[in-house]
C-alpha cells in the first residue's frame, strides 16, 4: 500500500479548519481517501473521509453507524465522477462533540460546515435510514448549501411498532452476537441476505445519542428535506416502508420527488445492493439542473 501523508491548516467560515489528511490507494486504481478534520464553531469536530473529484456528495449513515459502511458505494461514486465526503458522527473515529441534550439541527449544522469548508460548493446530500432524517434537516437549514437530497431506504411516516427495538438490540453490545444477529437480520436484511455483514460497526453510544436527539426534534421540523429535488430511493423488502407507503412522499411533496425502488433489498439496502445504489443516484444526480 502506497501512502502520503500532509497536513496543513485552513480558515473556514466556521473557524480553523484542521486537516491532518491520510491519503491511501489500497489497489490499483483505487480512488484515494483522504481524511480532513472540520471545526464546526459549535463545541464539536468533525472527520471527513474525501475521496475522488466532481459534483459533490455527503454520504451519511444509518443510527449507530460509521463511514466505513459506505466503503464500497464511495469508491463506486468516486470512480463514476464524483466527489465523495463521508462525515464520521459524533463519537465515531475522529468526530467529537456534545453527545447529550441535541437535535437534528445540530447534526445539520454539523454537515453544514463540512460543506462549506470541504465542498465548497452546494451538495447532494444521501443519507442511509437514520442519516436521511440529517440529510433532510441540512436541506431544510441551509437550502443554499444543498443541490438535492437522495433519501436511502428511509422509513415511512408511520411504519410498523416494535422495529425500532430491533435496532436498538442490533447496536446492543451487551447481548450475546446470536440475538443481536437476529434483530440485525429482521430489521435490516432481505430474506437470504447474510446479516453477519453488519455484526459489526455498531457504536451503542451514538446509537442512542442519535435516537435521542430525532425524538427531540419535530418530525415536520424536516420531513420535507427543503425544496429542493428529492429522490426517494426505496429497497423492496424494507420493514420500515410497507408497499402501500411507497409514494407517500411524492403525493405529499409533487413532481420535485423522484421514486426508485431496489427490489430483493431489506433496509441496510447499501450492502445489499451497493452497484444498484450507486447506478440510481448517478443517474438521478445527472438529471439535476446546474
Amino acid at each position: 500500500m502506497n501512502k502520503r501523508w500532509a497536513s496543513l491548516v485552513l480558515w473556514g467560515a466556521a473557524g480553523v479548519l484542521g486537516v491532518s489528511a491520510t491519503a491511501a490507494a489500497a489497489d490499483a486504481g483505487a480512488v484515494a481517501v483522504e481524511r480532513v478534520t472540520v471545526l464546526p464553531g459549535n463545541g464539536a469536530s468533525i472527520e471527513v473521509l474525501v475521496q475522488g473529484r466532481g459534483p459533490a456528495l455527503v454520504l451519511l449513515p444509518s443510527r449507530g453507524r460509521g463511514a466505513e459502511d459506505f466503503d464500497d458505494l464511495a469508491a463506486r461514486l468516486a470512480q463514476a465522477g464524483y466527489r465523495v465526503l463521508r462525515p464520521e458522527p459524533r463519537g465515531i473515529g475522529g468526530s467529537t462533540g456534545p453527545m447529550k441534550g441535541i437535535t437534528l439541527h445540530d447534526l445539520g449544522n454539523d454537515m453544514a460546515a463540512v460543506i462549506r469548508n470541504v465542498a465548497r460548493q452546494p451538495a447532494v446530500m444521501v443519507g442511509h435510514a437514520f442519516g436521511n432524517w440529517v440529510a433532510r434537516t441540512t436541506g431544510v437549514d441551509h437550502p443554499e448549501l444543498v443541490r438535492g437530497v437522495v433519501i436511502v431506504a428511509a422509513a415511512a411516516k408511520q411504519y410498523p411498532a416494535g422495529l425500532s427495538e430491533h435496532v436498538d438490540r442490533s447496536a446492543d453490545l451487551s447481548l450475546p452476537d446470536a440475538e443481536r444477529l437476529k434483530s440485525i437480520q429482521y430489521a435490516f436484511f432481505a430474506p437470504g441476505h447474510d446479516a453477519r455483514v453488519w455484526l459489526g460497526g455498531w457504536y451503542a453510544e451514538v446509537s442512542e445519542s442519535q435516537r435521542l436527539a430525532g425524538k427531540a426534534t419535530r418530525q415536520s421540523d424536516w420531513w420535507s428535506g427543503g425544496s429542493k429535488p428529492l429522490l426517494d430511493l426505496q429497497a423492496g423488502a424494507d420493514r420500515f416502508k410497507p408497499e402501500s407507503t411507497r409514494n407517500e412522499i411524492r403525493d405529499e411533496f409533487g413532481e420535485r420527488v423522484s421514486v426508485v425502488v431496489i427490489p430483493g433489498a431489506g433496509h441496510a439496502l447499501v450492502p445489499e445492493a451497493p452497484q444498484a445504489v450507486a447506478d440510481a443516484i448517478v443517474r438521478w444526480e445527472k438529471s439535476l439542473k446546474p
